[in-house]
């Protein structure tokens, strides 16, 4: 490691964004996106679950307690994702990957054993504490180590692989919640225990991806980033050929600096970059309010409103998942061609009229449960683009050494807007039997989805196919004389 305050020069950066997307790269995808493929199986798990979570012959709750299950989920992944962000900037990404994932597993495992209301919340937030440290490591290694021209794409593709262990979820919910297969007390249990053993593979596939040369470049560290970032190489060129060399990599200076403080976090996002901090603010907060208020509750809606049996549910999340799915799958390449802030603009404001819309007719009694499955899904299509682009968005617009930090600050206070009150707000709403106090829940959340269309249309920045370094410069970078 480099002594405080010694220069080097580096060329990693350009290599890495050079590189042709190759098998190491599905690599990186597939071991950590299938961190949000089990947060999506977990997640969909107690939407689709509560009904028998809260019946007599499991642990007897309320609708208003099963909102403020979701959002003590909610509250540990703020916590988890402040703690363990932090000590991914500072220890290293890879570092914290199994530490993550096993509280996680640990977590869930016990979810599947609580014997009442208090339990079932204590374990929901350990669990959220584990997920909320995967925020800040993940979509910083993948950012960091994913070439800039496919950076967009691979980013919103790996967030929203939360919704293809949400389709999981949802068969699972219909196998275990079938009395003929499993005894209906012990159903939701199994599911629990089996989603977080199932984190095992995490830590299996984890031990083949290296630490993000990005980070050790500016921690110092630049022999081992160069080391990483040839063998990179090597594994490339088995299948890929490498693109023509015509001049020689641009190299960026660096100095060897300490651990970056709090005030320098603080005058990053404040004075540095104030604008780009209220944009973070805002997106993540809209969607955290719409997919959190919306999701939590979704099948006690479907129960209470439309009389579907809980054993039933599954089959009305799958379509509503895969839809979710689909959406940063099939829009994720404009992000990066037609631009951030054309496409993070569009899926938001498209989200917030339709919500709105949908809310509007529930609340006349237009839909039935098929029709409003369909609404929901067309509508997440979009907002599940908008929302991966969220985190895409605060991980790209400050610098390296503060990335997983700031994602997870943005994550915590756009989460605290916006996340933890919605459940239990909508969980509320549902217990009136109102539909016309439920649609004024749906309204705000549209609302709020259009405002932040505007305000990425104002501040937004066009990230698109530009390297980390040249949207947001690192605090070790020095100046060229």
């Amino acid at each position: 490691m480099r002594q405080a305050g010694e220069v080097f020069a580096t060329d990693v950066p350009a290599r890495l964004d050079r590189l042709p997307f190759s098998r190491f790269h599905w690599l990186v995808v597939v071991a950590l996106g299938i961190t949000w493929i089990l947060d999506g199986l977990e997640v969909t798990l107690v939407g689709s679950l509560s009904p028998a979570i809260a019946g007599r012959q499991a642990l007897n709750l309320s609708a208003a307690q099963i909102g403020y299950t979701g959002s003590a989920y909610i509250l540990g992944a703020v916590l988890g994702a402040l703690v363990f962000g932090r000590l991914t900037d500072t220890l290293g990404r890879r570092r914290l990957f199994t530490i993550t994932v096993g509280v996680y597993l640990l977590a869930t495992v016990a979810t599947g054993l609580s014997w009442d209301f208090w339990s079932f919340m204590l374990f929901r937030f350990l669990t959220g504490a584990g997920i909320g440290g995967e925020y800040g490591a993940v979509n910083s290694a993948i950012q960091e180590l994913i070439p800039a021209r496919r950076r967009g794409y691979t980013d919103l593709a790996v967030n929203g692989s939360f919704w293809v262990g949400a389709a999981l979820g949802a068969v699972g919910s219909i196998v275990v919640l079938d009395p003929d297969l499993v005894p209906q007390a012990w159903g939701w249990r199994l599911a629990f225990v089996t989603g977080g053993l199932l984190a095992l593979i995490i830590i299996f596939i984890r031990r083949f991806i290296p630490e993000s040369p990005r980070w050790l470049m500016t921690h110092g560290r630049p022999e081992e980033a160069e080391a990483i970032v040839r063998d990179i190489e090597r594994k490339v060129e088995r299948h890929r050929a490498l693109p023509a060399m015509f001049r020689p990599f641009p190299k960026l200076r660096f100095v060897s600096r300490g651990p970056t403080s709090w005030m320098e976090i603080a005058g990053s996002l404040f004075r540095t970059h104030p604008r780009r901090t209220f944009l973070g603010v805002v997106l993540m907060a809209t969607q955290a309010f719409c997919y959190n208020a919306i999701f939590f509750t979704y099948a006690l809606i479907l129960t209470k409103f439309y009389g579907v049996e809980p054993r039933n549910i599954g089959w009305f999340m799958l379509p509503f998942a895969l839809g979710n799915f689909a959406g940063p799958l099939l829009l994720g390449r404009m992000f990066d061609s037609l631009g951030r802030k054309t496409m993070i603009a569009g899926t938001y404001g498209l989200a917030g009229a339709l919500l709105i819309l949908t809310g509007w007719m529930f609340a006349h009694g237009l839909l039935t449960a098929g029709s409003q499955t369909i609404a929901w899904t067309v509508i997440f299509f979009f907002a599940s683009a908008a929302a991966s682009a969220a985190y895409l968005t605060v991980g790209e617009l400050f610098p390296l050494e503060i990335r997983a930090v700031t994602i997870s600050l943005f994550y915590a206070f756009g989460t605290l807007l916006g996340g933890v009150g919605g459940p239990a707000l909508f969980g509320m709403l549902i217990d009136t039997g109102e539909r016309g106090q439920i649609f004024m829940g749906y309204l705000l959340g549209g609302v709020l989805m259009l405002g932040a269309a505007v305000t990425e249309l104002v501040l937004g920045v066009s990230a698109e196919r530009q390297s980390l370094e040249e949207v947001s410069r690192p605090l070790s970078l020095v100046a060229d004389d």
